[in-house]
Order: C-alpha cells, then sequence, then structure tokens
C-alpha cells in the first residue's frame, strides 16, 4: 500500500522518493542564496560569486544523503561548487565539466574526490573534456578510513571524514592564493596525514528503496562501517561508549602511525541520526585515549558533517598537524555548514 508516493513503513519528511534530491535543492538555494546559487539539470552548487578570477577554483561531489557535505560546504574558504548524486550515487561527468567550467577563474581547478569506484571514474571524464575545453584540472582522491581494505564501493580505502578536512584546507590555501600545483600538494599532504574509522548503532533508508540498507538487531553495533552502508571489520554486541571509542580510536592511533608529540585536529562525526550529546561523550573518551598516548589536541571539530541519512553512528577522524595545516585550517570560511572568522 502506498500513499501519495510514499511507503507506509518508511516514515521520511519527504513528497516522493523521486523528487528527493531535486526538493532538497530547491531548498538549499531558498535558505542560501546569500551564499550560493543552485543550478539545475544538470544539478550542482556553486558559490554565489564564481568564478573568482585568478583564484584556484575547488569543486566536490557525490551522493546525496551525506549532508552537509559536499554542498554545505560551498561559499568563502571553502568548495568552489559541489555535484549532487542521487542517493548514495554518484553524480554524472556532465554536472562535474559544468561545475567545473562554472568555477575556472583562469587557474585551473582542484577535483577532490572521495575514492568510489562511480566517483573516480566520472571526475576522470569530467577533467578529460574540461581540458579539452582548456580548462586545467588537477585531481586527488582521499582514502583515509583504516577500517578494510576493499569494500562494495571501492578498489582501496573508502574516502570518509578527512574529506571534509581537505575540502576546508584546500579552501583555505586557494584562498591564499596558492597555484594549483601547490593546492594540490596540500591536499595530497591532508590526504597522507588523515585517517578514519566510523562505527553503526542502525541502519538507514534509502528514498527509493523504502527499507533498511542493511539488518542490524537492536543489540548489535557495526564496527567499521561505511557511509553508505558497507560492511565493517566485525558485528558485535552494544557496548559502552569508551569501549566503542577504543576500537575505532586504536586502528587509526596505529595506522600512520601516530606518535608521542604529535598535534593533530580530532574531527568527531555523526552520521546523521546521533544526538550531539553521545558525540561530545564520544569526544572525551577520545580526548582521554590521546592523552593517554601523548598526543595533543591541537584543533577539533563535533558535529554531524558527513552523514549516512539517518543511520545512528560515529566516526573518528584525526588529521596530523603542522604548521601549514593549522594555519590553513584557522583561515575564514563562510559556508551554509560551516563559519568562522567571518
Amino acid at each position: 500500500m502506498q500513499t501519495t508516493g510514499l511507503q507506509t513503513s518508511m516514515k521520511k519528511l519527504i513528497n516522493t522518493p523521486e523528487s528527493v534530491v531535486h526538493d532538497a535543492l530547491e531548498g538549499v538555494a531558498a535558505a542560501h542564496a546569500d551564499l550560493v546559487r543552485v543550478h539545475f539539470d544538470p544539478d550542482y552548487i556553486v558559490r554565489i560569486d564564481a568564478p573568482v578570477k585568478g583564484k584556484v577554483g575547488l569543486v566536490s561531489g557525490g551522493g546525496s544523503g551525506h549532508e552537509p557535505m559536499h554542498g554545505g560546504f560551498v561559499g568563502r574558504g571553502m568548495l568552489d561548487a559541489a555535484c549532487p548524486g542521487a542517493v548514495f550515487t554518484s553524480p554524472v561527468p556532465n554536472q562535474m565539466l559544468e561545475a567545473t567550467q562554472a568555477v575556472d577563474g583562469g587557474a585551473g581547478v582542484l577535483h577532490i574526490v572521495k575514492n568510489y569506484t562511480g566517483d573516480i571514474m566520472n571526475f576522470e571524464m569530467a577533467a578529460e573534456l574540461a581540458a579539452a575545453d582548456g580548462v586545467e584540472v588537477a585531481s586527488v582522491v582521499i582514502n583515509d578510513d583504516v577500517a578494510v581494505q576493499d569494500s562494495l564501493y571501492t578498489a582501496g580505502r573508502r574516502g570518509v571524514g578527512t574529506t571534509v578536512l581537505a575540502e576546508k584546507i584546500c579552501g583555505g590555501a586557494a584562498d591564499a592564493g596558492l597555484p594549483l600545483a601547490e593546492v594540490k600538494r596540500v591536499c595530497e599532504k591532508v590526504n597522507s596525514l588523515g585517517r578514519s574509522m566510523g562505527m553503526a548503532l542502525t541502519s538507514c533508508t534509502v528514498p527509493a528503496k523504502g527499507s533498511p540498507t542493511f539488518d542490524l538487531g537492536p543489540d548489535e553495533i557495526e564496527v567499521g562501517i561505511g557511509i553508505h552502508g558497507e560492511p565493517g571489520r566485525q558485528r558485535l554486541p552494544l557496548k559502552p561508549a569508551r569501549e566503542i571509542v577504543e576500537m575505532l580510536a586504536t586502528p587509526v592511533l596505529d595506522d600512520l602511525p601516530f606518535q608521542r608529540g604529535d598535534q593533530v585536529l580530532a574531527f568527531v562525526n555523526g552520521m546523521g541520526g546521533t544526538p550531539l550529546i553521545e558525540l561530545y561523550i564520544v569526544y572525551k573518551e577520545l580526548a582521554a585515549i590521546l592523552a593517554g598516548r601523548g598526543v595533543s589536541i591541537a584543533r577539533r571539530l563535533v558535529g554531524s558533517y558527513i552523514t549516512s541519512l539517518e543511520m545512528a553512528g560515529t566516526s573518528i577522524t584525526l588529521l596530523k598537524l603542522d604548521d601549514e595545516l593549522t594555519r590553513l585550517w584557522d583561515m575564514p570560511v563562510h559556508t551554509p555548514a560551516l563559519r568562522w572568522g567571518v
């Protein structure tokens, strides 16, 4: 049985499953007309003053359902454009091509791409088309998830929380007037020094499917989950936050590895259905673990910035900082989802 296009088993604040992305983009256009323009057919979000002459343009994108990433990060000090695909589905090359052309101010464009097969393939195609039109394009793939080596959507590690940090830091680099080669170098540096891992308390429901993406018992958690519901390292009974954070933080810390005396940016992220009170508990436990290892938190970010629809859970990302990355992180940013220094 259906009611006005909605399955009765699915409770979401939507009109129809088919119109979710379009309706959301119209909402973004209405809410943030001072910061961004929304282009339809093909769909992309672009900063209000694009293209900025002489500045490297930054473009990212991916499937919808991870908001505020990426469209919420379009604006001064971060992305110049973002391409939203259907829910959990890569955007297509013509979106990426037009977005790239829209932000080219003559200094070239950097594509920041999460390591998912569809994203990589379509961004590569768009870059080739843009180059044929005379736009210089560079690309960096983010692959920071330490949970698994390969997944349903990737060859190699998934791109997750470090993507947000790369978009902010590279936005600072571009605003500082760095040339394309240097902005790309900064992005590669962020990727090399960032590590992430996540977990889920619940599944999520893609509107077009109408049922949970995966099954998770009421007393179960999935450690190492992907942002599309990809399987993680292990499924376990629910444990106290302290033990869960230890299971996430230990492989992250050991992977780089992070060492005594390091300074880090600690990013505690909500997966969409996690209240902030729980994220601060996660941050408290993470801070204690880092202190025990002699790792100092120099900067922090707590909130839901790369989500998976209404999935309850968290991810942690640690980025090893140096003077350059700290300075670029601190530069002003003014986007729908992230703002300081302005």
